[in-house]
């Protein structure tokens, strides 16, 4: 079986990018150190194509509001949980406060995925 990844997509005031890279960079290290395989946050740059639906479009972004698209990579669905179990019982991270987080988690999107094509150079 592959690996599976959490996948998220974040609308941020850009104004706030900077907030929500340090509060990321502090949980990578707690996710990292609990077992997950990788893991990226990404801003957005290139998002208004013309084919498709664009980021900001599925997102619905407002006014100076960007994208975050990030990923975490596991084993497998049972290692994201064990992991995740483990992270969410990690002091780092109970000393953040949803309030405390720079966009409004009710617009973030989220999902558990399969991962069916792995290629890597």
């Amino acid at each position: 079986m592959g690996k599976y990844v959490d996948g998220f997509v974040i609308p941020i005031a850009k104004k706030k990018v900077k907030a929500y890279q340090a509060i990321a960079k502090k949980a990578a290290k707690v996710w990292m150190d609990h077992g997950a395989l990788e893991y990226r946050e990404c801003i957005g740059q290139d998002i208004d194509g013309d084919f498709g639906l664009p980021f900001p479009r599925l997102a619905k972004t407002k006014p100076g509001e960007t994208v975050i698209f990030s990923w975490i990579v596991y084993k497998s669905k049972s290692h994201r949980d064990k992991v995740c179990a483990k992270v969410m019982q990690d002091p780092r991270i109970l000393k953040v406060k949803p309030e405390d987080m720079p966009f409004d988690s009710k617009r973030m999107s989220y999902g558990g995925f399969d991962v069916i094509v792995d290629v890597l150079k």
